[in-house]
């Protein structure tokens, strides 16, 4: 689902810094320093690397119109994490990817969502926003995990059928990318107006635009410096995991969505402290959303080009377990169109569980 352009308010200012881990991490790669350090300063390097690919995509979508700028802030939303997964698919990553697909709903549906309304309830008792785009977004999102849930249980009813969950799951990604395009006629052109947020009481952004075409070089270049990480971050994934003693699940559903999104999720837990619950409720639900029905038909459709291994929708019991459950939660904390820091509280600690559980498998 698109999503309202905060760029010039999300500048360069929280980022700054963390510009220097990149060419730190390269050097820490090329002259072989400890595995865990490079893993942790190449994890850093992509904060900034992220912030800037969306910050450049929501600036050249403010100069697009508001249907193409819709579309290029819901295609490129997740494009820091989409790259991430590519190249780890390549390296044959599969549990790695899959486990990345549901950790960022999960994040975004859980975590985010949660620091959000607790950020907002700092400052107010009450948090409201539009029921109507709010249960919009959460049906949308409940039928698309509802599809990605499909493939696991065919896997139980016939547990040897590997060439039919293949080609399930190729079914399931076509319908899901069919089902995406048609989310973004009906958001951008057929009901547009049930999505546009109010400006009123919200003070109008002062910074320019950049250019197109300062917006299209540093796209480029935070594209070329993620990919670049991927490389470096993928490369150290299994010996960091046997060192640190934890599981590719737990990297995947945890800290790859937190890396490849950190940038906005501090823009929805910004809006929320300023009392903007639209903007912080349309960033959480509409990231999951994405990934659900863009990011891992992508994947899905990419992967015999990119690895041998077998990629399917066929997520573990306990990943679908927590995609069941964060849906049904967030929509009922969400639906009634008012929330508060308690509830906010409460989806973090669902989430701090599903991470507990997580560390264990």
């Amino acid at each position: 689902e698109p999503r309202r352009s905060m760029a010039p308010k999300r500048a360069w200012s929280p980022w700054v810094l963390l510009y220097l881990a990149v060419p730190a991490s390269i050097g820490l790669a090329r002259t072989n320093g400890s595995d865990t350090l490079v893993f942790a300063v190449t994890c850093l390097s992509m904060l900034p690397l992220a912030a800037l690919m969306g910050t450049a995509t929501e600036h050249l979508a403010e100069r697009s119109g508001p249907a193409l700028g819709g579309l290029m802030n819901a295609t490129f939303g997740n494009a820091a994490e989409l790259i991430i997964a590519i190249v780890a698919l390549r390296a044959g990553l599969v549990e790695l990817v899959k486990a990345s697909i549901t950790g960022s709903i999960l994040g975004n549906l859980l975590f985010v969502l949660g620091i959000a309304l607790v950020a907002g309830g700092l400052r107010r008792p009450l948090l409201t926003f539009n029921r109507t785009a709010a249960g919009m977004a959460t049906a949308m999102l409940a039928l698309a995990v509802a599809a990605l849930m499909m493939p696991a249980l065919f896997h139980s009813a016939h547990p040897g059928s590997a060439d039919g969950e293949r080609q399930l799951s190729d079914v399931v990604a076509l319908i899901l990318a069919v089902t995406y395009a048609l989310s973004l006629v009906f958001v951008l052109r057929t009901h547009r107006p049930l999505f546009v947020r109010e400006a009123s009481g919200r003070q109008a952004a002062t910074t320019p635009s950049w250019s197109v075409t300062k917006s299209l070089v540093l796209l480029a270049i935070a594209t070329v410096g993620v990919a670049v990480e991927s490389e470096i971050l993928v490369g150290v994934i299994e010996p960091t995991t046997r060192a640190l003693g934890v599981s590719e699940v737990f990297l995947g559903l945890i800290l790859i969505p937190i890396i490849g999104n950190a940038a906005e999720h501090s823009t929805a837990v910004v809006a929320a402290f300023k009392g903007d619950a639209d903007l912080a409720l349309q960033i959480a639900v509409g990231s999951s959303t994405q990934v659900a029905l863009f990011v891992a038909p992508v994947l899905i459709l990419l992967a015999p080009l990119l690895t041998t291994a077998p990629m399917t929708l066929v997520f573990t019991p306990f990943e679908v377990a927590g995609l069941g459950v964060a849906v049904v939660v967030s929509g009922f904390i969400t639906l009634d169109g008012e929330s508060h820091w308690f509830e906010g509280a409460q989806l973090v600690a669902l989430y701090a569980i599903l991470a507990a559980v997580a560390w264990f498998i």
